[in-house]
């Protein structure tokens, strides 16, 4: 190192001497002041130039954190708020920039001198800016509204301007010499309430208009923070301040995608902080979109084309922000997750970078090296960015070219020598480069085995070459397959546009090569194409294809196992975000879970009825689509894909009806009674399941039979708020509540079709009963078949007291005494007129449910046997499902093994099939020949157990 430049940057001894006297400085503080002189010749001039600058450094020096003191030292600094408000325009633009300068040669010995890390340096710089633009803000807010009085709302209410900062600022990151970004909104439009009227819309920017003349004009004092703008709507065209409507409407309709990214980092800074909540929360959807975002992927993509094709310029070598490893690659890696998973990963909306990386490594989307060497390479080039600002407090991020400057910065960093610094520097940016390649790939060129199917997606050459090229990878049908594919193509061109067009063009060849590995392959595409269709002005869904290609496998492998999941997510294509994750989505989660995912979705919007029958529904379809897609891949039993869709319909019951009765009783207030013991309570409303709910059976689309009961036995009792109503029209609202949500048709589809017809007298019959009035319908007016459904009823959702009680009636009423000729009769009798009502299935052909030998069948042998031996046997009935019912039954001596055994293997086997055609979107018929054996079970056990034949058998003498 060359001695005549280290003496070149040395400051001169005088002025050194003359310092340290002025301020009595100790050895130690001697060396520090030599030190930062030495590194930044702004500040050897500053301090030239303003003395008393070092007593407000040294004493800024003993606060833990210079953000918390910052309202003191400008109170020590300029007096008061009062006496500041009291200044004028041009005296408190005066003393803001005092302060700066101060504030900024602190934050700067600081940094230099090792008091404050990079983080701590990052945030001081940041509150500087929060404090310097509220001052403004409060200064001209006071002297604008002693000329036109307070904004106010159309109710009038108070309205204020909010600030927001964004980009670094917004991150609490500020570099040294940064502009600040900001966007300046106001909640509602109005007019101020002074003598002299002006609408809220010309106040907020003149308002806005002062604030940035105070902060950005340059004067003999210098500035206090340079303004940018451009990043409000419109830009430069738009207006300076918008009202949140203005904000939400341009977002909705026009926002970009470079608008999105500019608004992770957003903060409110300064001004009407409650507003600003407000304001924040209507954006983030925009920000934050709730599917996973892939089309941010290309969109990134693009930008770092461009960044590479900028990178060309040598000159772009030098900079630490935009050159090869720079900032701005660690930055991209972060917001390229954030887009993507913000929304469905509320911890990935952190405005700062660092701690959005260590999520990154808890989720494990980035490995623990990886956001290692970001991290560190992430503090070198921000503290190298700052102390390269601090040479002239110039914003730059290139790197010096003269050989002063360039031994100031590597000194400034630790260093003796330029060529030390930039070795460490090099090794941190071939770190962060490989990482920003690897996370960012670009997907290499197809190669020549590639390009025939492009060929066959592009209708290159003749059909005969396409329908060969197909063959060769392994299509059956070929010439089928191309005359779909062509014909979809040429249907859709126009209405492709030149993005959806280029990831097709990307996704097709692929996609092709996924379907060649199955049976089936026209059906396949079928779907596929079906699929498309829905989703080309999605085009984030087709972008989630090409970046996913695990999820594309995973799409097909279903689309070929089932055509109703394939229509599920034609229908509701948010759902393909779920392919992603293999282990999520073939291992569905238990009842507890389900319930704690739903009411997570649901306190998210509490208030706003629309969503919630949104989000319900979407529920509804992710959680079914695990359990299908489990199905088809063999991961869940028969058995267990009834528990899963039984457990769906009870969690979404129970969350339905919680909502339900909290929307009622805030209107009406809460049911009221008295009971026997003269004791005053809250009845209740139990949700009563019956049919496959109750039997915990469901399959894919079944309705829901239900029953609603109460507790209230008080005929005159009312709720207990200020519009009381009757206790029975309170519950009569609250079913009714319950069935529309549960039925009405939104956006997003249907939750699940409701019967009720299974109450006390059917359609005819109320919709709520109280339990006693139910209890009585059941010993004396129920039919049989009444009687047998309640085999099947058990408590699903709702008041518990209530679900004991309608136990106890189910107990006493299926242990009733009945005469065994009677019963049976009974119960054949009605088999037989199911059997005359129901459609004729065609010759060769067996519907699995209702034929002879089917489920039905078995259900009545069940319940026949049931209410045979309840009376004796009580304990058979603590079950509701076929299969514990027949275990039951055995256990209590009332059947044998073999009977018990056969049933259950034959009632599984039909119950998997009925499933597969479910899956397979068929109804329930298929080949006789293929469960035979099956109804010959059935059969014969009605023979053994009834004593005589299911109506319709073959020598059922009365059928």
């Amino acid at each position: 190192m060359p001695v005549s430049d280290l003496d070149e940057i040395t400051p001169a001894q005088t002025l050194l001497d003359q310092l340290s006297q002025s301020s009595s400085l100790e050895p130690s503080q001697r060396a520090q002041l030599e030190h930062v002189m030495r590194c930044s010749p702004f500040i050897q001039q500053s301090l030239a130039a303003e003395a008393d600058i070092l007593d407000y450094v040294l004493d800024g020096c003993a606060d833990d954190f210079l953000g918390d003191g910052l309202e003191a030292r400008f109170a020590r600094l300029n007096g008061s708020v009062d006496e500041r408000r009291a200044l004028e325009t041009a005296a408190f633009g005066r003393e803001l920039r005092r302060l700066r300068r101060r504030e900024m040669i602190l934050i700067a010995w600081r940094d230099l001198n090792g008091i404050d890390d990079t983080d701590a340096t990052l945030r001081s710089l940041s509150k500087l800016a929060d404090y310097c633009v509220a001052e403004a803000l409060a200064y001209h807010e006071h002297h604008l509204q002693s000329r036109f009085g307070q904004p106010r709302g159309p109710n009038g209410e108070p309205i204020g301007l909010v600030v927001i900062g964004m980009g670094k600022l917004g991150g609490d990151e500020l570099n040294y010499s940064s502009d600040i970004d900001l966007i300046f909104a106001y909640a509602e439009e109005g007019e101020t309430d002074g003598n002299k009227t002006i609408s809220n819309a010309e106040y907020f920017i003149r308002l806005g208009q002062r604030l940035i003349r105070s902060l950005d004009e340059k004067t003999g004092h210098g500035f206090v923070f340079r303004v940018d703008m451009r990043l409000r709507p419109n830009g430069d065209e738009g207006p300076l301040a918008m009202s949140f409507d203005g904000l939400e409407l341009y977002y909705a309709t026009r926002g970009r995608e470079w608008e999105r990214y500019a608004w992770i980092k957003a903060r409110v800074i300064a001004g009407d902080q409650e507003a600003g909540r407000e304001l924040m929360d209507m954006l983030r959807p925009f920000v934050f979109r709730r599917y996973l975002d892939f089309g941010a992927f290309s969109q990134l993509r693009e930008m770092k084309r461009m960044i590479e094709r900028e990178m060309t310029d040598a000159a772009m070598h030098n900079n630490i922000k935009l050159g090869p490893g720079g900032i701005r690659e660690i930055e991209f890696i972060g917001q390229l997750f954030q887009l993507l998973r913000g929304g469905r990963e509320p911890e990935l909306q952190a405005r700062r970078l660092i701690p959005v990386l260590a999520i990154l490594e808890e989720m494990g989307e980035l490995d623990e090296h990886t956001v290692a060497d970001l991290t560190a390479g992430y503090d070198f080039l921000r503290r190298s960015e700052n102390r390269l600002q601090m040479l002239y407090d110039h914003q730059t991020q290139t790197l010096p070219d003269n050989r002063f400057d360039q031994l100031r910065l590597a000194i400034a960093m630790g260093f003796e020598d330029w060529g030390h610094f930039l070795y460490a520097l090099d090794q941190h940016r071939d770190r962060i480069h490989g990482h920003f390649s690897e996370v960012l790939r670009l997907p290499s060129d197809n190669d020549e085995s590639e390009e025939p199917l492009e060929q066959v997606w592009n209708g290159l050459g003749n059909v005969t070459d396409r329908v060969a090229i197909l063959e060769r990878h392994g299509f059956e049908q070929a010439s089928v397959l191309e005359r779909h594919l062509s014909s979809w193509r040429d249907t859709q061109a126009p209405a492709i546009s030149g993005t959806v067009a280029q990831r097709l063009d990307e996704l097709m060849p692929d996609l092709l090569r996924d379907i060649s590995a199955y049976q089936g392959q026209v059906a396949i595409l079928d779907r596929m194409l079906d699929l498309l269709t829905a989703i080309l002005r999605r085009s984030v869904y087709v972008a989630l294809l090409i970046e996913q290609p695990q999820a594309r496998r995973q799409l097909v492998r279903l689309v070929h196992g089932s055509p109703w999941i394939a229509s599920l997510l034609t229908q509701h294509p948010i759902l393909l975000d779920e392919l992603i994750d293999p282990e999520t989505l073939y291992a569905p989660p238990n009842k507890t879970e389900l319930a704690q995912e739903l009411g997570e979705l649901l306190g998210k919007c509490p208030h706003d009825e629309e969503r919630s029958l949104d989000e319900l529904r979407r529920f509804k379809q992710l959680a079914t689509l695990r359990v299908a897609a489990a199905d088809v891949v063999g991961a869940l039993p028969v058995m267990r894909v009834s528990d899963q869709l039984t457990w769906i319909a009870e969690v979404i019951l129970e969350a339905v009806h919680q909502r339900a009765r909290e929307q009622i009783e805030a209107r009406h207030g809460k049911p009221r009674a008295v009971n026997e013991a003269g004791e005053t309570f809250t009845p209740g409303l139990a949700i009563i399941g019956y049919g496959k709910l109750g039997g915990i059976e469901l399959g894919y689309g079944s309705d829901l039979d239900v029953v609603f009961l109460h507790d209230s036995t008080d005929r005159e009792a009312v709720t207990d708020g200020d519009r009381s109503i009757d206790n029975s029209l309170y519950f009569a609202r609250l079913a009714q509540k319950i069935i529309h949500t549960l039925s009405i048709r939104t956006p997003a589809g249907v939750l699940y079709e409701v019967d009720t017809r299974l109450r006390p007298d059917g359609v005819g019959g109320l919709l709520v009963s109280s339990v006693n009035a139910f209890a009585q319908y059941q010993a004396e007016h129920a039919w049989v078949w009444e009687v047998q459904a309640m085999c099947r009823a058990r408590f699903v959702g709702g008041s518990n007291s209530v679900g004991d009680t309608f136990a106890e009636i189910r107990r006493q009423t299926l242990t009733q005494e009945r005469d065994p000729i009677e019963l049976r009769e009974a119960v054949v009798g009605m088999r037989r007129k199911m059997r005359a009502n129901q459609t004729e299935t065609p010759a060769g052909l067996f519907h699995l449910k209702r034929d002879v030998g089917g489920i039905t069948d078995i259900e009545f042998l069940v319940q026949y046997l049931l209410l045979r031996h309840a009376a004796e046997h009580p304990e058979i009935l603590e079950f509701t499902d076929n299969i514990r019912q027949l275990d039951s039954l055995r256990d209590a001596g009332l059947i044998d093994a073999e009977a018990s055994d056969s049933l259950i293997q034959a009632y599984r086997t039909l119950r998997d099939a009925g499933h597969h055609q479910a899956l397979l979107g068929s109804r329930s018929v298929v080949e006789a020949q293929a469960y035979e054996a099956e109804r010959q079970i059935v059969i014969d056990q009605w023979r053994a157990l009834v004593g005589c034949l299911p109506p319709g058998s073959d020598g059922d003498s009365t059928d």
